[in-house]
């Protein structure tokens, strides 16, 4: 009597066969419960199927597996594989030195192993561009949305992003933390406003990403703080910012990413004159920001700022000797200026003039194309101690008294306190005296300004003093620079 016939495929059982009964016992499906997920009455065409006894073409295939999980692209690469695993590699001619059938199985099986290590290396690397391509076109969808929110009042901006979906995007939320970023620099209630706006976006956004988005525009809402000088209000703002964060699930740690939240504490910390803390921060963002060269130069140049406030110009500058390759590297016209203005600065206050000058007139040039009235002043400033330094000491004076013009009218205490008295050091080494005592009285504002520390006070009161007596000198006035920036870097702001 014969036994019943053999479920299993022959050998030379067609492309598919073999594949699809992997695919469904993969995944622990007896055959009955694949055919009932297909709406199949019995098994028997998938039996036939699996046995080689009807031919499977590629759509039928994904048609059977889709059904209970699988891609299309699993279909594609187990037929790719097909020829290796069935061992149909051509017969070898005749030859004294034909290739053995288990010389072959074995080169097959090495190809099957490149095949999945090539799999296992490319296929991540494949889904993290996949995805980056997908944030950026929500990037560049936040973009066009932001346009058509930018100039409505904040009562219709908050009614179209509770009626349509397309206002409720993390993307969107990360687009108006960039416009509080740039508005920070000029207007601290118009980035306390966004990043306020930012946060209503984040509160609507998708559960999954609702806790990450809302800590990441809280980290903004309290750098706007700090550029208001709120500091407890930004401490508080950040306290909030972390506990949302970690409270929320790491989707993608490219989307909203941590490092940027900790350069913005470190700002803060570094403003609150906390600068081991401010390092610190640097230092987690570094180990955050997984390669990435924009993050990094950001980063560096951060850290150099921090340097520079403690006074360590020399730490400073081979700080911008690791970031330079990456910032040139990349190409970003901002962190280039901020690279070769900041290089420059510090070859000016360790009195390597020559080597400042040669550098100048790039930072110049950059500074023009920029347009920024600000950066412009602090350039002109730059050129007038590198032109004092190489002796040009009338030509100096020329740009210090622009300068000096330009921080009270933009009511920058320290800047103006600053130029004023390297125009004055100028003023006495030339022996203008008489001119020094209008200088002084130009500086009365600062003495009620609210920016300005009490022990720096202290220190222009003597300068003030001295020149209204006509008694100031160089020896004063350097020793008056050197208080000033002495408190600048290590007390808080604001007045006692």
């Amino acid at each position: 009597m014969k036994g019943p016939k053999a479920e299993e495929p022959e050998e030379d059982s067609p492309p598919g066969a073999k594949e699809l009964k992997y695919l469904r016992e993969v995944i622990g499906l007896a055959r009955g419960e694949h055919a009932a997920r297909l709406g199949h009455k019995g098994e028997s065409l998938l039996r036939k199927y699996e046995n080689g006894d009807k031919l499977l073409s590629r759509g039928a295939f994904v048609a059977l597996v889709e059904p209970i999980g699988h891609s299309p692209e699993a279909v594609d690469l187990l037929l790719a594989l097909h020829p290796l695993l069935k061992h149909l590699a051509p017969a070898e001619p005749p030859s004294p030195v034909a290739v053995r059938r288990d010389q072959l199985t074995r080169i097959d099986r090495a190809c099957l192993g490149a095949a999945a290590g090539l799999l296992e290396c490319l296929r991540p690397l494949l889904i993290r561009e996949a995805r980056r391509a997908r944030a950026e076109e929500a990037r560049r969808e936040a973009g066009d949305a932001w346009a058509e929110l930018r100039d409505k009042g904040w009562k219709e901006r908050r009614e179209l992003v509770k009626t349509w979906p397309r206002y409720r995007t993390w993307a969107l939320a990360e687009r108006v933390c960039e416009a509080s970023i740039k508005a920070a620099a000029h207007r601290a209630d118009q980035a306390l406003d966004l990043a306020t706006f930012a946060i209503f976006i984040a509160e609507h956004v998708e559960e999954s990403l609702r806790a990450r988005t809302q800590g990441y525009c809280w980290g903004y809402y309290a750098n706007a703080k700090r550029v208001a000088e709120d500091f407890d209000g930004a401490d508080r703002a950040f306290a909030r910012a972390w506990h949302l964060w970690r409270a929320g699930a790491d989707n993608d740690p490219e989307l909203l990413p941590e490092w940027r939240l900790l350069v913005l504490e470190a700002s803060l910390r570094r403003a609150q004159h906390h600068f081991p803390a401010a390092l610190e921060r640097l230092d987690e963002a570094w180990a955050r920001s997984a390669g990435n060269k924009l993050a990094a130069g950001r980063i560096l140049l951060k850290k150099e700022h921090v340097l520079q406030q403690m006074g360590d110009s020399e730490g400073a500058l081979a700080v911008l000797d690791e970031a330079a390759p990456v910032i040139e590297e990349l190409g970003d016209a901002q962190l280039l200026f901020a690279l070769r203005f900041n290089r420059t600065d510090l070859l000016a206050r360790l009195e390597r003039y020559k080597e400042a000058a040669l550098l100048f007139p790039t930072v110049r040039e950059m500074a023009l194309e920029q347009g920024n009235g600000l950066s412009l002043t602090r350039v002109n400033w730059l050129d007038a101690k590198i032109l004092a330094g190489q002796g040009r000491k009338e030509v100096a004076m020329d740009r210090l008294e622009k300068v000096c013009d330009d921080f009270t009218s933009r009511q920058h205490p320290y800047d103006a306190a600053l130029a004023t008295l390297d125009l004055a050091v100028l003023k006495l080494e030339a022996g203008h005296n008489s001119e020094v005592r209008w200088l002084a009285a130009g500086m009365k504002w600062i003495f009620t300004s609210k920016k300005i520390h009490r022990e720096a006070l202290v220190a222009l009161r003597l300068f003030y003093d001295a020149a209204m007596r006509d008694a100031a000198t160089v020896e004063l006035t350097r020793q008056v620079i050197a208080d000033v920036e002495r408190v600048r870097r290590s007390a808080p702001p604001g007045r006692d």
